[in-house]
């Protein structure tokens, strides 16, 4: 009987493409809901215009459109003026999970795993039905190609629907059009403010959006400066685990352990790799011909020996004179601050973290203060509970920095709060990129971020209350000064008129001491 049962269920056995799990467990990549759904779709499409601009090192110019079709069904139109894609590549590109070329790339980068537009893709094959239209030129000399694409969700490979030549009036590009089931609605998590945010966070981009309600607008670049190129990197020792180490000590083109050490990581000079084989008691041996035992042996010896922090030119920041700039030409504040961290290591992950502050002007007086997110200058629009950035902010005492706060909660006071870290390997808390994960070394960073930004507000706004108090305090005496004037023109026998004009000047004088003093505390404050 146990034998017949084990027979039933081996028949029941198969494997299971990555195309069949995501397509029951696309909540995993954020498609979890029509508003979420129709958001990520942008999001998706959006950010790989941008990295494709950069790759061709030109300044980008990417158009979003949404229209809607019925209340729960719209279509999404997402060009660029990237490099294009081979034709050969398209299919692949657009419709197969967990095909890319950013995984094992260990440099500053949007997407990672190769799987956001093309789970894009599946999402509008499984809710519509409909086939993903694309249309990509890779020069004026050549002509545009023309899919019509769905997913082969049993195999995870593409399914080619229509595939022809097209004339299409633009030198290079790429343009992609879905028909997804989704809900629009306008606030924090809404395509407008993703598309907004995006715009803050990549300030050399134009970005021209239209929404389904036929609204325009277009985010035009601050600067026409592409930002610093991120360099691929090669691993550190100290940001690998022991089976990652195994398969590249397999892979290696080496033949000598001082050589795969050297050439396979970064940081490792002669020196070092001559110091770590000595220590582990292994020299010149074919890294492919170790056994378990001495290859944990080094391993291990890696992990201890000191070496030096991972190279930082794999990042590239948005910058705090930019990222300011793009916050002046979206909030109407009374006072800017911002600034850039030095690079720091978490795992043998480079990172930084930037922070900036606007603070005042048209922003609410007895609001919550809003935290804006980014990772990789990308929006992190949900989970925000469970993220190390929040975590972070509730964690710094804001009182001493002028704002409002009730225990560990989020401060109160008319400001709003960027912080964006950028890394060669991002650590989010799941699939869908939303939250970064809590590490210690992070988390000490972004407070530091806080902190240094907090004291800059907190010495402005402290200034600026005392020349508001003193104003205030210089206003009432004037209205006194006619009838103290007469009291001292009683009491002395002088001229009233000449002790008034007098006591107004002293008062003037007063004023403008103060006022000079305050203006040199905002200069250090600007400093």
């Amino acid at each position: 009987m146990t034998k017949v049962i084990a027979e039933e269920l081996a028949k029941k056995q198969r494997a299971i493409s990555v195309s069949e799990f995501f397509t029951k467990n696309r909540h995993l990549l954020g498609f979890d809901s029509p508003t979420r759904a129709l958001l990520m779709t942008v999001k998706e499409a959006v950010d790989n215009s941008l990295d494709a601009c950069l790759e061709m090192k030109i300044l980008p110019e990417i158009k979003v459109i949404l229209k809607e079709i019925t209340e729960s069904r719209f279509n999404i139109v997402v060009e660029d003026n990237g490099p294009g894609i081979i034709k050969q590549q398209i299919p692949n590109i657009f419709a197969k999970l967990l095909y890319g070329s950013k995984f094992h790339s260990l440099k500053q980068s949007r997407g990672q795993q190769g799987l956001g537009i093309s789970m894009s893709v599946l999402y509008s094959q499984l809710t519509t039905g409909k086939a993903t239209k694309i249309i990509s030129k890779i020069s004026p000399n050549k002509p545009a190609h023309y899919y019509e694409l769905q997913i082969d969700t049993k195999n995870n490979e593409p399914k080619i629907l229509k595939d022809q030549t097209v004339d299409w009036d633009k030198d290079h590009g790429t343009k992609i059009e879905l028909e997804i089931e989704g809900k629009y609605l306008k606030g924090r998590q809404s395509v407008d403010e993703y598309i907004k945010q995006t715009a803050m966070a990549n300030p050399y981009a134009q970005i021209t959006y239209l929404n389904p309600q036929k609204e325009k607008q277009v985010y035009k670049r601050v600067t026409e400066i592409l930002p610093k190129e991120a360099r691929e990197i090669k691993p550190h020792p100290h940001g690998i685990e022991l089976g990652n180490f195994i398969k590249m000590m397999h892979d290696t083109t080496s033949n000598t352990l001082s050589g795969f050490l050297q050439k396979d990581f970064s940081r490792i000079g002669a020196g070092t790799a001559e110091a770590v084989l000595k220590e582990a008691k292994l020299q010149g041996n074919n890294p492919r011909k170790l056994d378990d035992k001495e290859t944990e042996k080094l391993f291990n010896t890696l992990q201890k020996t000191q070496i030096m922090s991972p190279p930082t030119d794999c990042l590239s920041p948005i910058g705090f004179e930019l990222l300011e700039q793009s916050l002046k030409k979206q909030l109407e504040a009374e006072y800017y601050v911002s600034i850039t961290r030095k690079p720091d290591v978490y795992r043998g992950n480079p990172f930084l973290i930037e922070c900036a502050i606007a603070y005042g002007g048209n922003i609410p007086q007895d609001s919550t203060l809003r935290l804006v997110r980014f990772a990789n200058k990308v929006p992190l629009l949900y989970q925000q509970g469970g993220c190390a950035i929040t975590e972070s902010v509730l964690d710094t005492n804001w009182k001493p920095y002028g704002l409002q706060q009730s225990g560990s909660n989020m401060p109160v006071g008319p400001a709003v709060l960027v912080v964006h870290m950028a890394s060669v390997w991002v650590p989010f808390t799941s699939e869908s990129k939303e939250a970064v994960a809590h590490y210690p070394e992070i988390i000490k960073e972004i407070k530091l971020a806080l902190q240094e930004c907090g004291r800059k507000l907190g010495l402005y706004i402290r200034k600026n209350i005392r020349a508001k108090e003193q104003r205030e305090k210089a206003g009432l005496f004037e209205n006194y000064i006619p009838e103290l004037a007469s009291s001292i023109s009683n009491l002395s026998g002088d001229n009233k008129s000449e002790i008034e004009n007098d006591l107004k000047k002293i008062l003037k004088k007063h004023i403008k001491n103060i006022l000079g003093e305050n203006e040199d505390e905002n200069q250090q404050v600007r400093e």
